[in-house]
């Protein structure tokens, strides 16, 4: 992340402690930002302060001198893996909700790599060694499907197919309020905020962004709708970006204008719920589904349906 950081409290977030609303804006876990708070880098209003601190709207959370991970991951075997499909090359997982994908700041362990690393201790040598066999990522809070490379050809191919929209991905959204037509496709560049450096939004200048939708259902009291988006391109936090940019932003959502009291949600209500491709070995297609898990079926549940 940024040298230095800092946001506004806005109104969804005002009440929450400073560890959970941290957490909630970073990706971190309470347990990092706890340990950051205690190191003082974590300051409000300029001021050191205890994880306890409740906030209020218009204070300024400052971050600042958060050290860098170091050195290769380690493997840890005690971290849990849910595995879909495997064969010599691939791995196809199911991530839960809160586990990071790869060390970074503020997490430098318990990730998934790290877990990878206990299973498949081949795929240390397999593409980027900071992100040994990643080749493509799932925010902290969103559960779902990833495909993992376990050798460089598989890394290589999966890639290129990745940057030639070749990986069918599929994924389950809950959005605010309902849309004007059913199915459409939000084409609008996605870069680094400028206000915000550790988010992204719709700007000139961005990378080129794709993502098609279609609603499924939707709910009244509140106002929401389950739709399925599918990435043409993939850029960091691109759903999550799109819907907010079109008005609809992602229930749940504390960074891109999702949160709301009316339906308070721990996490973001996003999941990857689908998988297909042409294996980049063997040519043979590969096709994986993962329904929603307990938490978000829950919240559906509870709804209201036109």
């Amino acid at each position: 992340m940024p040298e230095h950081e800092e946001f506004v409290v806005a109104e969804s977030v005002a009440g929450e402690r400073v560890d959970r609303a941290v957490a909630m804006l970073t990706g971190w876990t309470r347990s990092e930002v706890q340990t950051l708070i205690e190191a003082g880098h974590v300051r409000v209003g300029g001021e050191r302060v205890v994880k306890s601190r409740k906030l209020e709207a218009g204070e300024v959370v400052e971050l600042s001198g958060v050290p860098e991970v170091t050195g290769p991951p380690e493997p840890d075997a005690s971290i849990a893996l849910v595995i879909r499909y495997e064969d010599d090359d691939l791995a196809v997982l199911a991530k839960p909700a809160g586990l990071v994908v790869h060390p970074g700041a503020g997490h430098p362990d318990g990730t998934l790599v790290n877990a990878l690393l206990a299973r498949y201790p081949e795929i240390a040598d397999v593409g980027d060694p900071a992100r040994p066999g990643i080749v493509h990522r799932l925010d902290r809070d969103t559960s779902g499907l990833l495909v993992v490379a376990r050798t460089q050809d598989a890394y290589e191919g999966l890639v290129e197919m990745l940057s030639e929209h070749d990986v069918e991905r599929r994924y389950d959204a809950l959005s605010w309020d309902h849309f004007d037509a059913k199915r459409g496709v939000i084409d609008a560049p996605i870069g680094r905020s400028v206000r915000h450096p550790t988010r992204m939004s719709v700007r000139e200048g961005g990378r080129q962004a794709r993502t098609h939708y279609e609603v499924r259902t939707e709910f009244r009291d509140p106002d929401v709708s389950l739709v399925t988006c599918h990435l043409e391109t993939g850029r960091t936090h691109q759903i999550r970006v799109h819907l907010q940019a079109v008005g609809h932003p992602v229930v749940g959502d504390p960074v891109y204008g999702g949160a709301r009291r009316t339906l308070p949600m721990a996490r973001p209500f996003l999941h990857a719920g689908g998988l297909r491709f042409a294996h980049p070995v063997t040519g043979e297609p590969v096709e994986v589904t993962e329904p929603l898990p307990p938490e978000l079926e829950s919240v559906l549940a509870g709804l209201r349906a036109e």
